[in-house]
């Protein structure tokens, strides 16, 4: 429907059929005219008024009106037929009259009004005003999006003389394109195309003023804004001084700045390594995600050199509740070339347990050490009382043969004094001779001799005390960072669950000896005082 059309006027043709007295109603098929047509009623003998009367040859003439269901037809004139069969029954007819016409339909036949306003826009004056002026440009065309696209740069060259433009692509050394002159031949660029246009052959024929509605003029390419030309969008981010001055003398616009467009270099992503799977070393399996040929791991030459075939061996016992496993004994192989441990379990006749090898060759990691920096077991770690987890299980040394001995007195200062001690001491229960490690100038301190003999005496005092089991485990649950020593906070809660007498003169001077500072207790030396 459209605002133009207020009624319309239909044309028909009424037939009246002289054999039975039945009319129809057709109305011719128009092409396009967007309303139902064809038969608008079929034939039937039609109602005259409410009487019953139907209609008859007689009831027809023209210039006359009839209603039939309610709509009104005028008759306008007759074929050539019915108005001699009308006169030969002495019917007068009445004039003809004119066919009345659509309006809305004779619209539509009138051609469409063409305002065209003649220009007083003179060509030549703009030539010769603006000859050899040209506006740069300096653009980007970001492609990254896209597979395999870049970032490339351009020059747009925009001609005042004739509103032209051409586009130049800046090559660079060894940018493995080739060095074509022109990205865009020079030509006027349109900006808004007319209607039908849109499917206008623009590859095979130029565009005219008929085909387009408005071109790109100087005031389109503005600095710091997109512009889009034949489907490419371009990033325009300077321009040459001459083409600030023109837009500061034109158009006002003085504060044109360049845009940088340079890409910051993303930052570096830090490498991180897979959650590691057990399989191996942590340092093999780390190789596989920094080449896709893993190489081995370096090597400490030297270190590999100077300890070869140099193992340091400990005797020690399973930390187990099964009492079957408490007789069990098991041989420590450090060597020192490679930091790697390997434990052995000496075959016992009709004990119920297969022996021979209990751990092959490997580095074991210290408990609470992540799995991203794992700390390994070292010579250090290996004296009488220490406890050593391997893989869940805890050993308890309890010998070492007498190479130990020569290690530790050779690198001393490696070792903590309590390791030296516990050596020491061990070498004494044994009878051994302990001239050489005290000819190694081990500097014991004096309050560490008092507290060796305190620790002597409670062990003698207190021969069968019911809160020595699970203490040295109590205290290592709280101590998160395996550093030995607790705060007194910590240490006290601890004593009063196990039922200590922290009371008795013997511990409490035991506490004050292995305090380290105000904050820190040893717990080490302290549940030494309580094993057997």
């Amino acid at each position: 429907m459209s605002t133009e059309e207020h009624y319309r006027i239909r044309q028909v043709n009424i037939y009246y059929y002289l054999e039975d007295d039945s009319m129809s109603v057709i109305e011719p098929v128009v092409e396009n005219s967007g309303i139902p047509q064809g038969k608008l009623i079929k034939r039937q003998r039609l109602a005259k008024n409410d009487q019953g009367d139907h209609y008859h040859w007689k009831d027809l003439n023209r210039g006359i009106n009839i209603t039939i269901y309610g709509k009104t037809f005028r008759i306008v004139e007759c074929d050539r037929f019915t108005q001699e069969f009308l006169e030969s029954q002495g019917i007068e007819l009445n004039p003809p009259e004119k066919m009345a016409l659509d309006p809305y339909t004779e619209l539509r036949k009138q051609p469409l009004r063409k305002y065209v306003t003649p220009s007083d826009f003179d060509q030549l004056k703009q030539f010769l005003t603006f000859d050899k002026q040209v506006l740069r440009f300096y653009a980007i065309w970001d492609d990254t999006d896209s597979m395999f696209g870049e970032c490339r740069n351009y020059i747009i060259h925009y001609y005042l003389m004739d509103d032209t433009v051409d586009i130049r692509e800046v090559h660079e050394r060894n940018d493995g394109r080739d060095p074509f002159p022109l990205l865009m031949n020079r030509q006027r660029m349109p900006k808004v195309l007319v209607e039908n246009a849109k499917d206008f052959p623009q590859c095979v024929l130029e565009i005219s003023d008929q085909e387009v509605l408005e071109w790109y003029t100087a005031k389109d390419f503005i600095v710091g804004k997109p512009l889009t030309i034949l489907g490419r969008t371009f990033f325009i981010y300077d321009c040459d001084p001459f083409t600030r001055q023109y837009y500061k003398e034109k158009f006002g616009i003085s504060d044109l700045p360049r845009v940088d467009v340079s890409k910051k270099e993303p930052p570096p992503i830090k490498q991180e390594l897979p959650p590691y799977n057990g399989y191996g070393l942590v340092e093999d399996s780390a190789q596989n995600c920094f080449a896709l040929v893993p190489k081995a791991p370096k090597k400490d030459v030297m270190k590999m050199l100077m300890n070869d075939n140099k193992v340091l061996r400990y005797l020690a016992a399973l930390e187990s509740p099964i009492p079957e496993d408490k007789d069990r004994r098991f041989v420590f192989s450090y060597f020192l070339a490679t930091d790697m441990i390997s434990i052995f379990e000496p075959p016992v006749r009709n004990s119920g347990i297969i022996g021979g090898k209990y751990l092959g060759k490997t580095k074991v990691v210290k408990p609470h050490s992540s799995v991203e920096n794992p700390i390994y077991y070292g010579p250090s770690d290996f004296f009488i009382g220490a406890v050593i987890e391997v893989f869940g299980h805890r050993f308890i040394i309890l010998d070492t043969d007498d190479y130990v001995l020569k290690y530790m007195e050779s690198n001393a200062s490696q070792y903590s004094p309590e390791a030296l001690l516990s050596i020491q001491k061990h070498i004494q229960k044994r009878g051994a001779p302990t001239a050489e490690l005290e000819n190694k100038h081990i500097d014991v301190d004096p309050g560490v001799q008092e507290l060796e003999a305190l620790i002597d005496t409670i062990q003698k005092q207190l021969k069968d005390h019911p809160w020595k089991e699970n203490m040295l485990e109590a205290f290592q649950t709280c101590d998160k960072e395996a550093s030995g020593y607790v705060d007194k906070e910590m240490f006290f809660k601890i004593c009063d669950s196990l039922n200590v007498p922290i009371d008795d003169s013997l511990i409490k001077e035991l506490i004050r000896l292995c305090s380290h500072g105000e904050d820190r207790i040893n717990y080490y030396n302290f549940v030494r005082a309580f094993s057997d």
